[in-house]
């Protein structure tokens, strides 16, 4: 029975004509297992995963391996993009049972759900021998098999305890963890740790601020440093744009292909604010080809935006991406050919697989003789044109709700600076499909695809990201039906995810009951929910004076604080929306019947302390708290620069203005 085939994942839906009987994750599943009294296989991935690819085609697309699972097991495939609560589950049950974790991850549970023995990939040999061995200790060693299982939930039980000390988030804190990433940076490649290496957009966002307090030249400098390197690297797609997930190596060379919509969200944003901090114009290129990228290659149909692009072409990873010397020549002719080899530092030992070599920038290309720039150009764009015809890796077409929040933000703040029309257009795109398609009954779904919206609860990273997507939207369009949407989502986070002792849980008290109810604080890949409903919570009460919520954010972040001073790297975005707080966060209003190049504006928007919340319009605009009451000084546009709700005297002049936001 294929029970996959109408699912809304194209992860499950590789995986519909396995001969492995697939149930989705379902208490159907369960209850056939009590039935069967057998116990479940959680196998846990995504459609763009390289290594969940190879496992299903050596075990899952294997008639021996599935006549093994079908017969002593009931099989549940679960997509983590689609279900993270489930997924954080059990990667906590796995890291407590093995110390690592990853994807695919391999779980054998209780008909009731709980854990007894959890790994990632395995091999199809040792596959084969694990079935068998649990078989038989499912058969024979029952009780020893339930006692590990209750000992792994109690493990994870207290690995997602949402209780625990608390401190004010302060400067001192937040100091120390900037001093924490300055010790663990690599000082001759960029980013944090080594191998595989993975693009630390958020510690990056952090330290942007961190310098604009602190005036830290050491702050500035990693984030510079790091972002050349990135930019220079194999890890970003010299001709399209975009990032991959990450580096299989220590210094940006040769990627892991896959292409998240998350990474890239959070990357663009840091590339934007370098540039609005420096001038830098490599930054400048780098995030006005982010943004192409995302609306370009992952944009939807119905106005959304794509999870991902595979890792693999037609079996092979980087088969899409990488290139021989000869490839170049036959693509652009001898000489540019020779041109692009030296560029592009490909060689003819290579620097991946095959003799083949992944694109890296070997040569300037942002501050060069304007004759070099050209040509650069236009060989880029050929070499564009050539690969354009090969095979091309698959998409992963789902729209995922926290993930396009999280775009629309990104999007919002290079328009802010750029004034560019079709990032402007395709943010407001995204913001209706989350508003008119994922909200549903006042509540967030998860996922859509197609244009049709999935079953999965929104978790709260949801919540967080699109409501300070929402947040951003009314920023960017002076209309107050955003600030609305913005803060009725908030008002459920708080009523329905708000753990004791001012933190969060993961999942709404009304969501489905796991073997455990997650509340993971930390930012890894994205922002935690915490982090995200903090962000959201200081912009919203900033946009619209209401102290509850920025309350209510002080004492979340302050759930957060005591492992912001353990464990920086993993607290970049908590430690971000601290900064913002501590700056005020500034709100600032420009009164002007003509908000569209206005100086102020401009002016606003380029020198706008962390976390600054910027409104333009006309001050009898309804839904918009900024603007109220504020007159024009002499019929001129005025700015009110405001920091936690005292503001200084109103001014009509771009140099009056910069001054106030720099004290």
């Amino acid at each position: 029975m294929n029970r996959l085939a109408d699912a809304t994942s194209p992860y499950l839906l590789q995986h519909a004509d396995n001969p492995v009987d697939w149930w989705p994750w379902c208490e159907e599943a369960f209850a056939e297992a009590r039935r069967r009294d057998v116990p479940v296989i959680i196998s846990v991935g995504y459609a763009a995963c390289h290594w969940c690819h190879v496992m299903a085609h050596e075990s899952f697309e294997d008639d021996a391996v599935a006549a093994l699972m079908n017969a002593g097991f009931v099989s549940i495939k679960v997509d983590r993009e689609e279900r993270p609560d489930v997924d954080a589950v059990y990667m906590t049950a796995t890291q407590a049972m093995t110390g690592q974790g990853g994807w695919p991850m391999t779980v054998f549970a209780t008909p009731d759900g709980t854990p007894f023995f959890c790994g990632t990939y395995y091999p199809k040999p040792a596959f084969l021998r694990l079935l068998q061995s649990v078989g038989t200790a499912w058969r024979d060693q029952r009780d020893d098999v339930l006692r590990q299982g209750a000992a792994v939930v109690e493990a994870v039980g207290g690995a997602q305890a949402v209780s625990g000390p608390t401190a004010p988030l302060e400067a001192g804190l937040l100091d120390a963890a900037a001093e924490q990433l300055a010790r663990e940076y690599d000082e001759s490649n960029g980013g944090f740790g080594g191998a595989p290496k993975f693009p630390p957009h958020m510690n990056l966002l952090f330290l942007l601020r961190h310098h604009q307090r602190t005036g830290s030249d050491r702050s500035l400098e990693i984030v510079r440093h790091t972002c050349e390197a990135m930019a220079r690297g194999g890890i970003y797609d010299q001709l399209a744009g975009g990032f991959a997930r990450y580096s299989v190596d220590g210094h940006w060379t040769v990627p892991h292909f896959e292409k998240m919509l998350y990474d890239n969200a959070l990357l663009l944003r840091t590339y934007t604010q370098l540039w609005r901090l420096t001038g830098d114009p490599m930054a400048a290129r780098v995030a006005a080809e982010t943004a192409a990228f995302m609306i370009d290659d992952l944009g939807t149909p119905e106005g959304g935006l794509a999870s991902a692009l595979d890792a693999d072409t037609e079996g092979v990873e980087g088969l899409t991406y990488s290139w021989t010397p000869a490839q170049l020549v036959e693509a652009l002719g001898e000489d540019d050919g020779r041109f692009a080899a030296d560029l592009f530092a490909v060689t003819e030992s290579g620097s991946f697989e095959r003799g083949t070599s992944v694109l890296r920038l070997a040569r300037d290309v942002d501050d060069v003789d304007p004759d070099v720039a050209a040509r650069w150009e236009r060989v880029r764009a050929r070499l564009r044109e050539a690969r354009d015809t090969r095979p091309q890796p698959a998409r992963d077409d789902k729209v995922v709700a926290s993930w396009n929040g999280l775009a629309v933000t990104a999007l919002v703040e290079h328009t802010a600076l750029t004034g560019d029309p079709v990032t402007a257009a395709a943010a407001t795109r995204i913001a209706e499909v989350l508003a008119e398609r994922h909200l549903v009954d006042g509540r967030l779904r998860r996922v859509s695809r197609g244009g049709v919206v999935g079953e999965p609860a929104g978790v709260l990273e949801d919540y967080g990201c699109v409501a300070e997507a929402f947040c951003a939207m009314h920023q960017l369009t002076g209309e107050g039906r955003w600030l609305d949407l913005a803060g009725g989502l908030l008002d459920v986070a708080l009523e329905r995810f708000a753990a004791p002792g001012g933190g969060f849980y993961d999942t709404a008290d009304d969501a489905e009951r796991l073997v455990t109810r997650p509340a993971d604080p930390t930012d890894n890949a994205t922002p935690s929910g915490r982090s995200a409903v903090v962000a959201a919570l200081v912009a919203y009460a900033a946009l619209t004076g209401r102290t509850r919520y920025r309350e209510a954010a002080e004492a979340a972040l302050a759930t957060v604080a005591p492992i912001v001073a353990r464990h920086a790297r993993f607290t970049g975005y908590a430690a971000a929306v601290g900064e913002a707080l501590l700056s005020g966060p500034y709100e600032i209003a420009v009164v002007t019947d003509q908000p569209a190049g206005e100086p102020l504006l401009a002016a606003a928007h380029r020198h706008a302390p962390p976390g600054a919340v910027i409104v333009a319009g006309p001050s009898d605009r309804p839904g918009v708290p900024l603007l109220a009451d504020r007159p024009m000084i002499n019929g001129r546009p005025t700015a009110y620069a405001c920091r936690g709700f005292v503001c200084e005297r109103p001014v009509t002049e771009v140099d009056d203005l910069v001054g106030q936001l720099g004290r």
